[in-house]
Parts: C-alpha cells; sequence; structure tokens
C-alpha cells in the first residue's frame, strides 16, 4: 500500500508539473523593489459572449474577483486584504480579461494565499451573483445612459464601427441580455476559457525563483482547457459619412467619430501613425493641433483628441490603461461636450483638420518636435512597475519588442515622407461613422443633411481676424451625410 501511495504521489505530482507547463509567465525581476505586481491574464474577453448573453465575460470576471473563494465571503475576503493593504482588480475588455494586484514583499505569501484561491476556487454565492449583475444593469441603464454622454458616444462609436463583428457590443452587454444571464452560465463560461492554456501570468517585483514555482503548482489547479481562438472578420467598409444621434435632453454635445484601421502595434507603420496621431492630438495633452485649434483658439469645449487604437484612460492620469490589446484596432476623434449650438461647427472643424493631415502631411517646423515629446512622453506610460509589466504584456500578445524601447529605437529613424505616406494609406476625411449625443435630433439631423450653415457661436468678441476668416468656412464646409445613413435613437433605447 505504501509503494502505491508513493507511486500515486509521484504521479499526481508529474501530472502537476506537466499542466504547469502549459501556463505562461511574464517575468519583470525587479531587485531593489520592494513590492510585488502581479497581472494575471486570461485569453479570454468580450468576444467569447455567447449571442444572447453579451455581458456574460464581464459578469464572470467581476463575479470571481469581488465574489469571494471557497467558503470565504467578499466580506470576509476584503477583511482578510485589509490589513496587508491588498486589492484586486479586473479588467475585461475585448480579447484578454487580466486580474491585476500589488503587494509589499513582506505580505506576498498571505496575499498569494488568497489571490490564487481567488482564481482557482471562486465562490460563485448567488447573493454576490445577483449584487454583481444587478451593478452591470445599473451602469448601462444610469450611468452610461444618465451621467456621462462622453463615455456613452464613445461605447455607441465602437459598437457602430464594429456592427456584425465579433467587437460589435460594449463589455457590459445590453439591458436584455444581462438579464438573462443565470449563475449556471457564469460557472460553464469559467470552466471553459479560465483554463491554464488560455493562461498568462505577469509579476514584476524582487521575487524568488521558488515562488514563480509555487504559482506554476498553484494555477495548475485550474483546468488545462482549450487555446481561445477566434477568428476576426474585416469591420465593415464605410461609405461616406454615416451617423446615428442619440436622442437625449442634455445641455452639451458629445462627439465620437472614427473608421476601421488595418494596423496595430505588430505592423512596421504603427510607430509613424503614431507620429501623425500625437501631432493630431494627443489625450489630454496641448501637443495636439486639435486640442490647440479648438480648445485654445476657439475654447468650444474642454478638450479634443485623437487616438489610433483603443483607449481607456487610467483614472486621473492622461495616460491609458495597459492590458487591452487587440489584433483590430480603429482610429477615432473624441470632441468633448461643446454646448449645442456650436456642435454642427465643431464636428466639421474635427474632419477638416483631419483632411488637412491627409492632404498636407505633419508641417516640416513640427515633424521634429512632435517626434522628440513622444520619445520623451511615451516613457511617462510606464513610470510604475506594474504598468511596465503590463506593456511588456501587450508587447508579447502582439509579437514585438518592448514597444517603449522600440519607440525610442524606430522615432529617430522616422522621416516626414515615411509619417505622411502612413497617413495617407490609413487616414481618410471621407468616410466616417460619426455617435452623437443631444438633444433636438431631428433638428439636427436637417441642418447635416442640407449641410446648413453653421456659424460659430463666442461667449467673448476678442478673437483674432485670422481666426474669423478661417471659421467663415469651416462654416460652409461640406459633410457628405446622406438620409439613409442617418439614424436616431432615443436614450432609453441605446444597449436595451
Amino acid at each position: 500500500m505504501k509503494i502505491k501511495s508513493i507511486i500515486l504521489i509521484l504521479v499526481i505530482l508529474s501530472m502537476e508539473s506537466l499542466f504547469a507547463q502549459k501556463i505562461k509567465f511574464t517575468t519583470l525581476k525587479i531587485d531593489d523593489s520592494p513590492i510585488i505586481s502581479f497581472r494575471i491574464q486570461f485569453r479570454v474577453g468580450s468576444i467569447n459572449d455567447p449571442k444572447g448573453k453579451e455581458g456574460l465575460n464581464q459578469l464572470t470576471a467581476r463575479l470571481i474577483a469581488e465574489g469571494g473563494y471557497g467558503q470565504v465571503t467578499y466580506k470576509e475576503m476584503i477583511e482578510k486584504l485589509y490589513p496587508i493593504a491588498g486589492k484586486i482588480r479586473v479588467f475585461p475588455n475585448k480579447e484578454v480579461t487580466t486580474f491585476v494586484a500589488d503587494i509589499h514583499k513582506d505580505n506576498l505569501e498571505k496575499f498569494w494565499n488568497i489571490f490564487e484561491q481567488v482564481l482557482t476556487n471562486p465562490r460563485f454565492d448567488e447573493n454576490d451573483f445577483i449584487r454583481l449583475k444587478d451593478l452591470q444593469l445599473n451602469y448601462i441603464k444610469n450611468t452610461l445612459r444618465r451621467e456621462n454622454d462622453e463615455n456613452l458616444g464613445k461605447a455607441v462609436l465602437e459598437t457602430f464601427i464594429y456592427e456584425n463583428h465579433p467587437y460589435g457590443w460594449i463589455e457590459a452587454g445590453t439591458i436584455s441580455s444581462v438579464q438573462s444571464i443565470t449563475l449556471q452560465d457564469v460557472k460553464d463560461f469559467y470552466k471553459k476559457f479560465y483554463t491554464q492554456t488560455n493562461l498568462v501570468v505577469g509579476i514584476a517585483g524582487n521575487f524568488k525563483d521558488e515562488f514563480i514555482n509555487k504559482v506554476k503548482r498553484d494555477l495548475s489547479k485550474l483546468p488545462v482547457g482549450k487555446p481561445n481562438i477566434v477568428k476576426l472578420p474585416k469591420a465593415n467598409k464605410i461609405q461616406d459619412i454615416e451617423v446615428t444621434l442619440i436622442d437625449k435632453k442634455t445641455p452639451a454635445t458629445a462627439i465620437s467619430l472614427g473608421y476601421p484601421i488595418e494596423i496595430n502595434r505588430s505592423h512596421k507603420d504603427f510607430y509613424a501613425l503614431m507620429v501623425a496621431n500625437s501631432y493630431l492630438g494627443e489625450h489630454r495633452t496641448f501637443n495636439g493641433v486639435l486640442m490647440n485649434k479648438m480648445r485654445g483658439d476657439r475654447g468650444l469645449n474642454y478638450g479634443d483628441y485623437s487616438y489610433i487604437e483603443h483607449f481607456i484612460q487610467d483614472g486621473g492620469s492622461t495616460f491609458p490603461i495597459p492590458n487591452i490589446p487587440r489584433k483590430q484596432q480603429y482610429f477615432s476623434i473624441w470632441i468633448r461636450p461643446v454646448s449645442n449650438v456650436n456642435r454642427h461647427f465643431a464636428l466639421r472643424m474635427a474632419i477638416r483638420e483631419v483632411e488637412n493631415l491627409v492632404k498636407n502631411g505633419i508641417p516640416e517646423k513640427d515633424f521634429e518636435e512632435t517626434k522628440k515629446f513622444l520619445i520623451n512622453y511615451s516613457k511617462l506610460w510606464v513610470q510604475t512597475q506594474s504598468r511596465r509589466l503590463g506593456y511588456l504584456m501587450d508587447s508579447e500578445f502582439y509579437g514585438t519588442p518592448y514597444i517603449i524601447d522600440e519607440i525610442a529605437k524606430r522615432l529617430p529613424k522616422l522621416t516626414k515622407k515615411d509619417v505622411d505616406n502612413a497617413i495617407k494609406k490609413y487616414l481618410n476625411y471621407q468616410n466616417f461613422k460619426v455617435a452623437i449625443v443631444t438633444e433636438g435630433s431631428e433638428e439636427f439631423a436637417k441642418d447635416l443633411i442640407n449641410n446648413v450653415v453653421s456659424p460659430i457661436t463666442y461667449q467673448h468678441s476678442n478673437i483674432s481676424q485670422h481666426i474669423l476668416d478661417e471659421d467663415r468656412y469651416i462654416q460652409k464646409y461640406l459633410l457628405k451625410v446622406k438620409r439613409e445613413k442617418l439614424k436616431i435613437i432615443p436614450v432609453d433605447k441605446i444597449f436595451e
């Protein structure tokens, strides 16, 4: 019996070792750091939501992170984490879902014993399921529809760009789809997708090799599973300017516009397009012409920015959160709310600036400055070791060297011709999808279709003659909006 028991134990250990070998690791050793950072990422996202159950991955991810483990309730888990300053966050996106945590190395063992149980043995309690499901529904009904016109417009734009595509719904789903999700749906989805094969473990800090081995053993409790491969079709082709007006009683108009682009970080032209985008409108900076001309010169609104990949702001910073990689990306412009009287002018002006960029490229005097700014600014994206780890994992997702190093290496070699060629190849000013949150949609629709002249209304008279002369051109700028490509949706029907 003893020999049989020993053999059985050896077989079990051998199997655990075999399973653990399937787990991919991204490690960043920082010897002088007192903090250990985790980014535990599963290659599963909203693209895996079953039809009619959109929002299932987000609900599953949040129930894992915010639902306790084993027999330990979520409240009890928080009580265990509080004394050691532990916190677990989750970021479910289109293609990946990432659990993020930082802990002082002195509390590493206590924290990991909780964290690994959260991941491998989630409690999936009925009451927590109801609580988090209600929160997800409330986010769609109230937070998105009622409280944040900016994010509502961006969310609608994304679903508009990716109609009939695996990216074609927000991660939270719709009211009806979330209502249909059951706790059993969550359990089944977890078993199918939250597996070793779909797992990438990111760890940064002054960790020991023995700890990495422990992580491998502990996470080998997860089922092995199968690789999650979703073939993505091309997004629908856009012809002219297609407009969705979200009709809502509001004193200001939020505008989002964009279209798919054919490249992501894995493409050599991405870096040239980064320079072009930075010149046009880096997020929440005054480096871009959109911000300088629309806010700085005219005081139209708080900010105007452009993007060549999906962007989510990291807290109150100006930087994007890492670990939201996508095989397919899109170009977009975000016009923060403008007074309703200036909405038509603002839309015209933003598209005209894209036309200027496509036709003329970056002005010679701004080219080198923009490159220098971007090289230095990109270093700020990785101020913390957790963000460095995140960007390193994203680079591995795209199959490229570390992006921050690549920016520093590639940008000095780029010529103005390289950037201008990339602009002409990937950007256009004629075919946009536009999502606008505004009131009086019927009247605005007529103005757009008929290309009604839209003079800007200023709050003061101290405007230079040069700007006024330019305004007279912008107010008549031709936008090709056809009646059959414009739709009006009441805000209560969005994501219903």
